[in-house]
């Protein structure tokens, strides 16, 4: 046994031979069709790309080689021609028909590598996403006495190869036509390639034409001379309206030379959400990569739309957006900065601008404030905040309050900010997005500043007591609505306060609210979850509704001897308390309002039957 398995162990084993993968063409069209691409325009993407390439290569060569890229269009096929470097029958057979592999890794290429948009080989297998059959016609420029050569392919994953007579092609460079297949002419179409041109090429370095017309528009509106600040403003006005179709509000420079980066940024004309996501325009080395490029900005720069042009950041495998790694972390903690220096400028020299900026966009500039101190300290004279004194900058209204009180939300708001403005008590809403960090944050750049959460207890406390003999004769009267709102969890209290308008004022606090639901949830829960809920019972203080001694309305009612008008009474001033502070009604709450409605209503057509 162990001689058997022995020689076994010592027999040769025989070398199994590799195989080589199979490509499905028509298959891998679909893929590119369907998922990597997210319409078929980008053939034309990659058209012109590979002849920019391809006059890249050669001028690395012979720096005053022509550079001159011509499409023709006809109804159902396209010739696309170049002065580039073109092809030898060898490099035919080596590049545009091995799938994967690129131009750009060739022999002597690699250290000219970056100056390429191409990266990943696909080339030219993307046009079969409109074309059934490609042929190329090149010419060398590297080997001048080669002939020129014919590569002919069709979508089924066949090609031909053949060598041409030297007059087929007299210059050097490359000629690729396209014949639609069924269904994609339109994408052939004159008006759609020149159109498509424009669009990916507009910033291309060489002369690029459909037919006779221009598709380059050197420089780019940003890079360009004019007579004057105002005449660049109205410029690169029109640009962006031509561009995303909005009048900006102001252009920012977008110039990180370090980065390769040269572009502009737009001010949004009207606010949007933060939680949209900002897309913008990017191209590189000039072709155009992406209209969607999300991750460009910081997250607070949701108000503007950038256009740019960059040499350093790299492209994902379908080249419509942007692979992120530290360069691009890099270029957009920069261009971050760019947009952060020029609001500090319109805060130094041009409040009016700023002024316009921050009524439509004051709410990016807080988010960027709150994780950014020097940004709030500049800030903090204008950005807006709702105040009892009115809207205000947090700087102004701290310079009229030694405290400042705020709120967390807008309903607590509204439920003192008339009865606080009255007793003299400033308080600022910060229920609004991102306001109570940053009034919480005051104190970190204005030194000194006192800033305190506003509650119950701070209000009632800053109103007048009533004069004990006073709340004594009106004993039964409170003790009646008391016991009208003690099922509700509140409580009634008697102090005198401003303005005179306001009968009865509901206090609350979110301590309060959160034991009250949590009561609500337990009267309704089944026995385990009220055992549960019951558990979690707290000592949180009971809602109050404070009644105003110096109403009118207060003293007629406190006078009324009938207990059960009394208990209607008060129930109407409940609810008037809580639609004043615009709080959200319980089903409770509801119920009781329509049975004090009812009842004033009653009451009133008994006594008329009366009279």
């Amino acid at each position: 046994m162990d001689s058997q398995t022995s020689q076994s162990s010592q027999t040769p084993q025989v070398p199994q031979q590799p195989h080589t993968f199979q490509v499905d063409l028509r298959g891998l069209v679909d893929l590119l069709s369907h998922h990597l691409y997210s319409s078929p325009k980008v053939y034309l993407r990659e058209l012109l790309q590979n002849a920019v390439d391809a006059i890249t290569a050669r001028r690395a060569e012979e720096p005053d080689a022509p550079a001159r890229v011509r499409l023709y269009a006809e109804e159902g096929a396209l010739r696309v021609e170049d002065s580039g470097v073109g092809l030898t029958e060898a490099d035919v057979h080596n590049l545009l028909a091995t799938i994967g592999r690129s131009s750009k890794r060739a022999e002597g290429l690699q250290e000219a590598r970056a100056d390429f948009l191409g990266q990943f080989g696909i080339g030219l297998l993307a046009c079969f996403v409109v074309a059934e059959r490609i042929r190329v016609v090149s010419r060398s420029a590297r080997t001048p006495d080669a002939p020129p050569v014919e590569w002919t392919a069709s979508d089924d994953g066949s090609y031909r190869v053949r060598t041409l007579p030297a007059d087929a092609r007299p210059e050097p460079g490359t000629t690729v036509y396209l014949v639609a297949r069924a269904g994609t002419g339109e994408w052939l179409a004159p008006e759609r390639v020149l159109q498509l041109a424009r669009d990916f090429g507009s910033l291309l370095p060489y002369d690029v034409r459909v037919g006779e017309e221009a598709v380059t528009d050197l420089p780019a509106p940003w890079d360009r001379p004019y007579p004057s600040p105002a005449n660049r403003r109205v410029a690169l006005a029109r640009h962006c309206h031509d561009l995303f179709g909005f009048t900006p509000l102001d252009s920012i420079e977008l110039n990180v030379p370090l980065a390769g980066v040269r572009g502009v940024a737009y001010v949004l004309p009207s606010a949007v959400s933060p939680a949209q996501r900002a897309t913008h325009r990017v191209h590189l080395k000039g072709m155009l990569l992406t209209e969607r490029a999300e991750q460009l900005l910081p997250d607070w720069a949701f108000f503007v739309r950038c256009v740019l042009d960059t040499d350093s950041l790299r492209p994902t495998a379908s080249r419509e957006s942007l692979y992120e790694d530290e360069t691009l972390a890099a270029v957009r903690e920069a261009l971050g900065e760019r947009i952060r220096s020029w609001l500090t400028g319109l805060a130094a020299g041009d409040p009016e601008r700023l002024g316009a900026f921050l009524s439509v966009h004051h709410l990016g500039v807080k988010s960027l404030a709150r994780h950014d101190r020097e940004m709030l300290r500049t800030m903090l004279p204008w950005l807006p905040f709702e105040t009892t004194d009115g809207r205000l900058s947090l700087e102004e209204f701290a310079q009229r309050h030694p405290v400042v009180h705020f709120t967390r939300t807008v309903e607590e708001y509204r439920q003192v900010a008339p009865i606080a403005s009255a007793q003299g008590i400033g308080v600022v809403n910060g229920g609004y997005t991102y306001d109570s960090d940053l009034v919480e944050a005051l104190p970190s750049v204005r030194p000194g500043t006192v800033v305190t959460e506003l509650d119950a207890d701070t209000v009632t406390a800053h109103m007048d007591l009533v004069d004990p003999a006073e709340e004594l004769a009106l004993s039964g009267f409170l003790a009646a609505a008391r016991a009208k709102l003690d099922p509700l969890g509140c409580d009634v209290v008697l102090r005198a306060f401003r303005p005179l308008s306001v009968p009865a004022l509901h206090l609350d606090d979110r301590d309060g609210r959160h034991e009250q639901a949590r009561a609500d949830a337990e009267e309704q829960a089944d026995d385990l979850w009220a055992g549960i809920l019951g558990s979690l019972r707290g000592s949180a203080p009971r809602a109050r509704l404070v009644l105003n001694h110096l109403s009118p309305l207060v003293r007629r009612i406190g006078a009324l001897g009938d207990p059960e008008l009394i208990g209607t009474a008060t129930e109407s001033l409940y609810g008037q308390a809580l639609l004043m502070a615009q709080r959200p009604l319980r089903p409770a709450d509801s119920a009781l309002l329509n049975r004090a409605f009812i009842g004033l209503l009653e009451w009133a057509t008994n006594g008329e039957e009366g009279r």
